[in-house]
């Protein structure tokens, strides 16, 4: 039987459920294993739900068809058998990873790519021994992966280009969008702009020079909407006459001067994090988090949408 189109997602928890219905939305014979039984129970229901509210907004076609593609192995070999891919989503501990990927390595067949969501642990630290860890890499996705389509690939230095060449091109025909980091970096780069921007931001709202909800608002009615289209380097290529030389030549000297003194560890230390604390003005009850998280979802859904509708 042919594994082209065929794939294991191992682990069914957040991360893995919405990767079950990016492959099975994009036509993919999905495999789905999970060591805990009620997670594993539980995923098939939960996963068409998603495929039916990315339907509400025009993001999937037939997700009833699309839940039939997708099947519970009895066992990790199981899933593993006759796939092209696996997307494995256990937990961010090196130990777990290593155990994991040693199985994986001896189970999956030689061609087979095996891809793990960790979105903090670099590839080379969990497959320095495997006999079969030219075909290992990261692919880290944004949560949540089925709305926020970036996936960061990241190989270790023995990963092979055929290997990352393969992954872009799976990752971009189930609609994803792949970037590659071409070496590894603790935090690959999503991760690194994310950290130097809240970093700045616990320092001010921290040290008293804002509100948190006034940051937020700077974030998501100021910044975030022309990051929802425009990279940095499109944004100020576009805030200069001459382009990014001109922007270098006019801005970086006040830029520098922020660089100089920017925010350090102790912004994530005691007494500014408990500045922080306090300044936020809402307590993350059960329903306060369960109403944000579908007020996120279907604004995204809805912005992923309209940016599809978009040309380039």
């Amino acid at each position: 039987m042919s594994n082209e189109r065929n794939v294991a997602i191992v682990g069914v928890g957040l991360i893995g459920r919405a990767w079950a219905a990016i492959f099975a939305r994009a036509g993919w014979n999905v495999k789905i294993t999970d060591p805990h039984a009620p997670t594993l129970e539980a995923a098939p229901s939960l996963i068409r739900d998603e495929l039916h509210a990315l339907a509400r907004h025009g993001l999937a076609n037939d997700p009833d068809g699309a839940a039939k593609r997708i099947s519970v192995a009895k066992s990790l070999a199981d899933a593993l058998k006759d796939v092209a891919f696996v997307q494995e989503n256990g937990p961010e501990k090196i130990d777990d990873k290593i155990a994991l990927f040693t199985e994986m390595d001896r189970l999956a067949a030689p061609e087979t790519i095996l891809a793990s969501s960790t979105s903090a642990i670099v590839a080379s630290r969990f497959t320095e021994n495997l006999k079969g860890r030219a075909r290992c890499l990261v692919g880290h996705p944004v949560n949540p992966p089925h709305l926020v389509p970036l996936v960061e690939l990241c190989g270790a230095p023995w990963t092979s280009p055929e290997t990352i060449s393969r992954a872009r091109e799976i990752y971009r025909a189930i609609g994803q969008v792949p970037v590659t980091v071409n070496k590894e970096i603790n935090g690959f780069v999503l991760n690194r702009l994310q950290g130097a921007l809240l970093a700045e931001a616990f320092r001010l709202v921290g040290e008293g020079y804002i509100s948190a909800e006034d940051l937020d608002h700077t974030v998501k009615d100021g910044l975030g909407l022309r990051w929802s289209f425009l990279g940095p380097f499109e944004t100020i290529e576009l805030n200069a006459p001459g382009g990014i030389p001109d922007y270098c030549a006019r801005y970086t000297g006040f830029y520098k001067e922020l660089a100089a003194a920017s925010a350090g560890p102790e912004v994530y230390q005691s007494p500014n994090v408990d500045r922080v604390i306090a300044a936020w003005p809402h307590q993350p009850t059960p329903d306060r988090i369960a109403k944000l998280t579908t007020r996120r979802n279907e604004r995204l859904a809805a912005l992923v949408a309209h940016k599809g509708k978009q040309a380039d």
